[in-house]
């Protein structure tokens, strides 16, 4: 069954729960494991691009909106040192998010190619 980040069943958010207030934001946010999910089917599908797509996005799930806005600004041409992006490379890998942290890493030497770092 696909699930709500919440936890709630996606089958009890409705239009009618919403009118009711019986909703919160996490109840419209997706699980992690709905994600996983549905990187399984991308992969199944040939896809395997996609589906590690999903696997990054299940790992930015688990993390505060305010967190994956920060590390996306970072992100940035010219808005990160080389050691900024490690560390927050380093703090990923912390947190388990281990596809991320070697996405990071990866931008980090591309952006050292290319003259983006600061």
């Amino acid at each position: 069954m696909t699930i709500a980040k919440s936890g709630k069943p996606v089958d009890e958010v409705t239009l009618d729960a919403l009118r009711a207030g019986d909703l919160a934001v996490d109840d419209v946010r997706i699980h992690p494991d709905t994600l996983i999910a549905q990187a399984s089917v991308a992969d199944d599908h040939g896809n395997p691009q996609l589906a590690e797509n999903f696997l990054r996005a299940a790992e930015l799930a688990q993390l505060p909106d305010h967190r994956v806005m920060a590390i996306y600004e970072s992100l940035r041409p010219r808005r990160s040192t080389a050691e900024q992006l490690e560390t927050i490379a380093a703090e990923l890998d912390e947190l388990g998010a281990v596809r991320n942290a070697a996405l990071i890493r990866e931008a980090a030497q591309v952006y050292q190619a290319r003259n983006l770092l600061l």
